[in-house]
């Protein structure tokens, strides 16, 4: 069975860190790409963060050069380095394959920025 346990969330103040973490059961991940999702209430899930096979990553703009996404496939888990955080970046943070699977959706791990 499929389950992604993402972690690593709270409460930082206006241009802090926080380091997501999304386990994956399963060997299958390392051969997939992964994305960190993130979403707030009234809106949809947006994709901030990707990761390929291979190493390749992509960022959408409003997290780029702030956010970096890294996979340890040997521990099948991929992460979320967030710097210079804002209150714009406030969400609950899901990891997912992209296109993400529908059923695979877990938790997700509450972000807050202070002000």
């Amino acid at each position: 069975q499929v389950q992604l346990v993402e972690s690593g969330g709270g409460l930082v103040q206006t241009g802090g860190s926080l380091r997501l973490s999304c386990a994956a059961s399963g060997s299958i991940f390392s051969s997939l790409t992964m994305g960190w999702y993130r979403q707030t209430p009234g809106k949809q899930r947006e994709l901030v963060a990707s990761i390929s096979r291979g190493g390749n990553t992509g960022y959408a703009d409003s997290v780029k050069g702030r956010f970096t996404i890294s996979r340890d496939s040997a521990k099948n888990t991929v992460y979320l380095q967030m710097n210079s955080l804002k209150p714009e970046d406030i969400a609950v943070y899901y990891c997912n394959i992209l296109p993400p699977n529908p059923t695979w959706w877990g938790q997700g791990t509450q972000v807050t920025v202070s002000s």
